[in-house]
């Protein structure tokens, strides 16, 4: 008898708790598992090898190799042959088999075999676990997935563990953080996340508790970088990750996919906000077009036009050589509709760089904005109290300027953009052309 087998009979002798845990242990494994000694002889056969080929520890152990039940005559040898290689070469081998079940059915097993040596140090046999072919596959791919996924993936994925802290990180989560991928483990969400770390959290805990939600979801976060602040939008999708070594399953996470779509809802944002400036304007037209008196036509362009816009608007008209005089404007305290301005002849006392002025010059448009105090930059430019943010618009018809127009944003709202100008433009050119007609209604 070899000295594997020998080693083997004196295991299987070990009276009581010995031989149970041996017997245990090789059915408790996920992986088929047979042994066999230097002559091809099997000695062990676990419960998963019986699973898979039917044959049951009594009908295999004993046999020497697989002919004339567990593999074809033909293939038979073969197999034989690559499995006993195992005992001469080092390390593990791995070979693909063409066994049969006890049923007759072929089936393709992976396996990897490798040698077991005697006291003496000499070859003693060969152990071999193995699984079917599209078993291993399936473990290959989500092996290859989750490798695919923190390292090549095209989107941010971010493992959270149970306590809503990154537990591993891919590259382009990171560049999305701006920080690497070891320096967000472990750390709250808050460290990287100015505004919107809360949603997140949110996000996550209910994931944990209610498992995974049916639809990705966009999430506003503003990100502290070493540029500064960067306010971006992530569609995202959570996964709740379960262990699948537990009898119930036992949260141990949450996987986090996101995507940047930060300029495709800033686009689709813009273009709902032209289309919405460009209904009031169409809307405005034909309300003014019912007003008879010229002033009163204005009052209704300037109602539609704030909508949404600005806080406040101020028509001044042109009295003299870089004068102007207050003609109308809505109420200095909360919005509200435009009207004429009481006692409005008396000249304002703007001076030399006042942005309405720059725009008389320009014949064009200003943007201006107040530093840290609004309300002594609105006074000083005798404008309503609160005013942070100025778009100044020449008025200007059939060649002649008429006065200027200028639009305020209280501090709470964001700076006019160039992309307000073209709107301010265009309704100041109405504007203009109903004051013009008002002129040429006095002459």
């Amino acid at each position: 008898m070899s000295a594997f087998t020998g080693a083997a009979s004196e295991t299987a002798s070990v009276p009581g708790a010995g031989a149970d845990l041996l017997a245990a242990l090789l059915d408790g494994m996920d992986a088929a598992l047979c042994a066999l000694d230097a002559d091809g002889t099997i000695t062990h056969w676990n419960r998963e090898a019986e699973r898979i080929l039917g044959w049951s520890s009594a009908e295999a152990v004993g046999r020497r190799g697989f002919g004339g039940w567990a593999a074809r005559g033909a293939d038979a040898e073969e197999t034989l042959g690559r499995l006993m290689g195992a005992m001469k070469g080092p390390g593990r081998q791995v070979h693909e088999l063409a066994l049969l079940r006890k049923d007759g059915g072929r089936v393709l097993v992976r396996s990897q075999a490798a040698g077991v040596r005697g006291a003496d140090g000499g070859p003693a046999g060969v152990y071999c676990a193995f699984s079917e072919v599209h078993v291993q596959l399936d473990l290959e791919r989500s092996v290859a997935l989750s490798e695919a996924l923190f390292e090549d993936a095209s989107w941010g994925v971010v493992l959270v563990d149970a306590d809503l802290r990154p537990a591993v990180v891919n590259g382009h989560a990171a560049r999305a953080f701006g920080t690497g991928r070891t320096s967000l483990l472990g750390r709250p969400l808050g460290d990287v996340v100015v505004h919107g770390a809360e949603e997140l959290e949110g996000a996550l805990q209910h994931v944990l508790a209610e498992g995974t939600p049916p639809a990705p979801a966009e999430v506003w976060v503003t990100l502290r970088t070493s540029e500064g602040e960067r306010r971006r939008c992530w569609r995202s999708g959570f996964l709740r990750l379960s262990s699948p070594m537990a009898e119930e399953p036992v949260p141990l996470g949450v996987a986090w996919l996101f995507q940047d779509v930060t300029e495709e809802r800033l686009a689709v944002r813009e273009a709902d906000r032209l289309r919405f400036r460009w209904s009031q304007l169409h809307r405005a037209g034909a309300a003014a077009a019912e007003c008879e008196d010229p002033e009163e036509a204005v009052t209704v362009l300037l109602d539609f036009a704030l909508a949404g816009f600005a806080d406040h608007a101020l028509v001044d008209r042109v009295v003299g050589d870089r004068r102007l005089t207050r003609a109308l404007a809505t109420p200095p305290g909360a919005p509200g509709p435009s009207s004429p301005v009481v006692g409005g002849g008396i000249p304002l006392r703007y001076g030399p760089r006042h942005p309405a002025l720059q725009a008389w010059d320009r014949s064009g448009a200003v943007r201006a904005s107040a530093g840290r105090t609004a309300e002594v930059w609105a006074e000083a430019h005798q404008w309503p109290g609160g005013a942070a943010h100025a778009l100044c618009v020449v008025l200007r018809t059939r060649g002649r300027t008429l006065g200027v127009l200028t639009f305020l944003r209280a501090a709470c709202r964001p700076g006019f953009e160039r992309e307000d100008v073209v709107y301010a433009e265009t309704v100041a050119s109405r504007v203009a052309a109903e004051l013009g007609a008002g002129v040429a209604m006095e002459e």
